[in-house]
């Protein structure tokens, strides 16, 4: 793809703001190969399909020829990010983020080209400045202007604490970006303020300051809230390829076309043509398939996606389950439910203790997939065929 409008509308599908777009299409009309870095602080070990919408764009930046960099907050990470926050954030040991750091690097090759990613780590400049160059990075920002992030000033209105090491978090992460020249930095929605320090700090270090992209946060399967493992309402890239499509399969017709926004890797044109496809007439459910085909596809390999389709396919279509399913709505005033209350209050078991049995026995299915794990919380907005044994099964939705 040579053409450079091309290349823009490309790198413009999905994304929040960019500062500045002049700038990124002078940067990519130069021909020069660019350096994109994109900062992931290992707080978890596993990442879900919400992490992708980045993994997704360092991709096409790298198809379309530069070097993206996958920077692990190491060194960032024993801060505690406070974006968002209305509370300092718990800092990770060393130990919790090498742990972490090791587990990214093993998933992140299911998305991007190992040829044109370098892994960082931002321990490896961090760690070199004295506490006197570190204090004179620190000058270079004003407490004032750190006061106009969101979080910073709801929580000092509020005489919430703010440690002073969280105001080092994205001092940090701009100067990150001097460290590794970065031409552009991608982030999401709610890494603006950090994102926009990597272009105050690198002109101090007669740098050009980066391009920045800010991407949406992906909503989970509830089609509400921001995808989290926390929330129960997420899909992850090492979950089995019949799990991923039958989750991807319970979203709902609307939420199908922002996954494929944010998550294919099919063209505009390609996606437009679909959507004529559902005016026409066309199932929806038979336009998800090719969804979850092609997620399938890319964390299992080439043909998993036509596997896990036929399966599904089998499980569903084909009269495995009964055509007349009770339907029950279990009404949790906005709050989800536990997977035991959810069998308990469907009528598939006679309590909670009994719930938890068959749990243990691995007795329990949710569109068609065992589960076993006590804790799973079922979200707002959860739709899908729970099962105890073989005969205990109704199709439930969650409010």
């Amino acid at each position: 793809m040579t053409n450079v409008n091309d290349q823009i509308e490309l790198l413009q599908r999905g994304c929040e703001e960019i500062i500045q777009l002049e700038d990124l299409r002078e940067r990519i009309a130069s021909g020069k190969q660019l350096r994109v870095k994109t900062g992931f602080d290992p707080t978890a070990p596993d990442l879900h399909l919400g992490h992708t919408v980045l993994l997704n764009k360092m991709r096409q930046f790298q198809d379309l020829g530069h070097t993206v960099i996958f920077l692990i907050g190491d060194f960032t990470g024993m801060i505690g990010d406070p974006s968002g926050k209305n509370a300092t954030r718990k800092a990770l040991t060393a130990e919790q983020v090498q742990a972490n750091a090791e587990t990214y690097k093993a998933q992140v090759f299911k998305v991007l080209d190992p040829e044109r990613t370098e892994i960082r780590f931002n321990t490896e400049w961090m760690n070199q400045l004295n506490a006197v160059e570190f204090a004179s990075l620190a000058s270079r920002y004003t407490v004032a202007r750190m006061l106009e992030r969101n979080d910073f000033e709801q929580r000092f209105k509020n005489n919430q604490p703010i440690a002073i090491h969280e105001f080092l978090y994205p001092i940090a992460q701009g100067y990150d970006s001097v460290a590794l020249k970065a031409d552009v930095e991608l982030g999401g929605t709610d890494q603006k303020f950090n994102l926009l320090m990597g272009r105050h700090l690198q002109p101090q270090f007669g740098q050009k300051a980066q391009v920045i992209m800010t991407l949406p946060l992906l909503e989970g399967l509830d089609g509400v809230q921001k995808m989290s493992k926390s929330l129960g309402n997420y899909i992850g890239i090492d979950e089995s390829a019949d799990s991923i499509f039958g989750k991807l399969m319970s979203i709902s017709d609307e939420l199908m076309w922002r996954y494929f926004e944010l998550l294919s890797a099919r063209s505009n044109v390609e996606l437009e043509q679909l959507k004529q496809q559902v005016t026409d007439g066309a199932n929806p459910r038979d336009i998800k398939f090719l969804l979850g085909e092609e997620m399938v596809d890319r964390f299992h390999g080439a043909g998993t996606g036509t596997k896990a389709r036929e399966a599904f396919i089998a499980r569903f279509a084909q009269g495995e389950l009964p055509d007349d399913l009770d339907e029950v709505t279990l009404d949790t005033n906005g709050q989800g439910i536990g997977i035991a209350a959810a069998l308990t209050g469907a009528g598939l078991t006679s309590s909670n203790s009994e719930a938890f049995r068959m749990l243990k026995q691995g007795a329990v299915k949710l569109d068609g997939q065992k589960v076993s794990d006590r804790a799973l919380n079922l979200p707002v907005g959860f739709e899908g065929v729970m099962q105890v044994g073989k005969r205990r099964i109704c199709r439930a939705s969650i409010k």
